[in-house]
């Protein structure tokens, strides 16, 4: 048997805050945000919401989507860095309201590249025979770390939440193979100061390690699971920035349309990044089973995680 995905779901915010919307609060225009980043628009939580209760509606449908109830969850993982609170955790949270048996539940801070430190952590229990179905979930509410006044950052962000159930699937699908790693020497480039509470980011730096770092991981997880760069049929990065993204997808020598582009409607909500592209990609019919994906992210830490998949069950 392999471990894969038995289900995905996502979940935005309904507020839209378009490139010209920003233009009325700080010094940017549209051309200039959209001809950098790619991205048009995104969508803020209300004051109102917090990050589990997106967690909450993202879980909801990827249980549906899987055909399972909170009942049949062995394990709740969440990623993200904008917890409602320090503790108890998001999972926490999730599992009391979703109605979940007294299953084991932690939050991961692995920034944007946290959804894929909660697969292959998901993976590593049902492999082991400890757990059979784990809910992984990757949300953020990055509208409430935003400095506001800062035209560098504020463009850049937006909130939402992506999840997947992790379960057991035929011999030759799932995943394939993965990678993770961590430079902690480039933490300075990408963090929460502590003085203003807000996110601060090196631009320059984080986009240098990024177009290398992403590429570079793509690569290795498709060779890992014996393949080579032109059998992949689609890939899910981390939507940070197109540039980055096209990089990756170059390397990669896959066409335009079989790379995934939510971020020109979303901006970069982080750790749900991944798994709301992954989601969309199955409800729109842009996978299809057999289909061989790479998921492959970067973030704050730095840190980076990368998959290659069979999708399928």
């Amino acid at each position: 048997m392999g471990v894969g995905l038995l289900g995905t779901g996502h979940y935005v915010p309904s507020n839209v805050v378009s490139n010209k919307d920003l233009e009325k609060i700080v010094d940017t225009n549209d051309e200039w945000i959209r001809t950098r980043t790619g991205i048009e628009e995104r969508r803020i939580a209300d004051d109102d919401m917090d990050t589990s209760d997106m967690a909450f509606y993202a879980a909801q449908n990827a249980l549906e989507v899987a055909n399972m109830t909170a009942r049949d969850l062995d394990m709740i993982l969440v990623a993200t860095v904008t917890p409602d609170t320090p503790f108890p955790s998001v999972a926490n949270m999730l599992q009391e309201r979703l109605g979940a048996r007294e299953v084991a539940s932690m939050d991961i801070g692995a920034a944007c590249a946290g959804f894929m430190y909660g697969v292959i952590t998901a993976k590593q229990f049902v492999e082991a025979n400890a757990y059979q179905n784990i809910l992984v979930v990757g949300v953020e509410k990055l509208s409430k770390i935003t400095d506001w006044t800062d035209r560098n950052t504020c463009v850049l962000f937006g909130d939402g939440a992506g999840a997947a159930v992790i379960g057991s699937v035929s011999e030759g699908k799932g995943i394939l193979s993965f990678e993770l790693g961590s430079d902690g020497s480039g933490g300075k480039y990408l963090y929460q100061s502590q003085e203003t509470d807000s996110l601060f980011m090196n631009g320059r730096e984080v986009f240098k390690f990024a177009v290398r770092q992403m590429p570079e991981s793509s690569v290795n997880v498709v060779e890992k699971a014996g393949y080579h760069k032109q059998d992949v049929d689609y890939l899910i990065p981390h939507q940070a920035n197109i540039r980055i993204m096209e990089a990756a997808r170059e390397r990669l020598g896959i066409a335009e349309d079989k790379m995934a582009t939510s971020v020109k409607r979303y901006g970069n909500t982080s750790s749900a990044s991944i798994p709301i592209a992954l989601s969309e990609g199955v409800k729109s019919g842009k996978i299809k089973d057999d289909n061989l994906l790479v998921l492959v992210g970067f973030g704050g830490g730095l840190t980076w995680g990368a998959v290659a998949l069979r999708w399928g069950l």
